[in-house]
């Protein structure tokens, strides 16, 4: 591709029609070409065609793009930039090969302003509503909690009750991890960090699962490694309950007879936590939405009809929260093995 071939009328009136904004730069740096919609972002004309990615980092309305890309044009992918309060744009930028061989740079810019709307007006309602409901579960507990204790009920109504509690207990769940949700996307989630022993986290949320192990006759086993895990800087709270949701959901979609396994392995500057299980797997086509807001896999739906699908999204925001990483493997089937690291400070 030459300079010559991008300068042609065609060519440009066709890049002018997109809506999201195109900027190409030749392998020496230099602004080629930018679209109409990429002139309207950022309120800028023709003057700008020919300077260098070192030029633009210094014009007063470009230098908010060009502090994400730097001078090099470093590759990302649909990276948000807040350009001005009412216009947020998504930042992709890649090489253009021919070969094998760069011979410049693409920047595509796609307004998302309407969408980051719609979301902040989601969370909004999330945040209000959950906030809401949250005293009034709160009151409703306690009531039924004087109610068992009162020594008026006959066994029957006390069946009735602690069914109503379980229900209650449930709702409440639901609504603080709606809360952590609008927290995480709010920024607000705050982490009491301190030097814990995760081992003994660990240890904690086994023994407030071993019930439920024991009721579905599940093997179980915890591999921790020969040498002292030391100590890491985390959140004992926030990294208990991604514990929590990894072991409840292995335990919730392995079937009866299955097994369970928790491992700890220490690599260089990280700790990592595995757990894999026998349960029914995700499916194929569906694995790419797992860590999503509100995602069920299709045969977990089926196997078990309760559930937010808000756990393993809060998990990952957690993780990553810390500096670590989240991921799995899995077949239908077959089971899945869920992974986490978090760094050793």
């Amino acid at each position: 591709m030459n300079e010559d071939f991008l300068d042609k009328e065609k060519w440009i009136a066709i890049l002018n029609t997109i809506d999201d904004g195109l900027l190409i730069f030749n392998k020496e740096k230099k602004l080629l070409l930018i679209n109409r919609a990429a002139k309207d972002f950022f309120e800028v004309g023709e003057e700008i065609l020919g300077k260098t990615t070192f030029e633009l980092a210094y014009h007063p309305k470009l230098k908010v793009l060009f502090y994400l890309l730097t001078e090099k044009i470093k590759e990302v992918f649909r990276k948000e930039l807040k350009v001005k309060e009412d216009l947020i744009l998504e930042v992709t930028s890649l090489s253009i090969l021919e070969k094998g061989e760069e011979f410049g740079k693409l920047v595509v810019l796609h307004n998302v302003t309407r969408e980051k709307r719609l979301e902040k007006l989601k969370t909004d309602f999330v945040s209000i509503s959950a906030h809401q409901l949250r005293t009034p579960l709160t009151s409703l507990r306690w009531s039924l909690e004087s109610l068992r204790f009162s020594g008026k009920l006959s066994s029957e109504q006390l069946k009735i009750l602690d069914r109503a509690k379980e229900s209650l207990e449930r709702m409440l769940i639901l609504v603080n991890e709606l809360l952590d949700i609008v927290r995480i996307e709010e920024g607000k989630e705050l982490y009491k960090i301190s030097r814990i022993k995760f081992e003994e986290i660990l240890k904690k949320v086994i023994k407030e699962y071993e019930e439920k192990i024991k009721e579905k006759n599940l093997k179980f086993e915890l591999k921790l490694p020969l040498k002292r895990i030391p100590r890491i800087k985390a959140d004992p709270e926030k990294i208990a309950l991604v514990i929590e949701n990894l072991l409840d959901n292995a335990i919730r979609y392995t079937p009866p007879g299955g097994s369970i396994t928790i491992s700890l392995n220490l690599n260089e500057n990280e700790l990592q936590f595995s757990i894999e299980d026998t349960g029914i797997g995700i499916p194929e086509k569906e694995k790419k939405n797992i860590f999503t807001k509100f995602f069920r896999a299709s045969n977990a739906i089926k196997t078990e009809t309760e559930g937010s699908g808000i756990g393993l999204f809060v998990s990952k925001n957690i993780i990553e929260a810390h500096g670590g990483k989240i991921w799995f493997q899995s077949q239908e089937g077959k089971g899945s093995k869920f992974y986490f690291t978090i760094p050793i400070k």
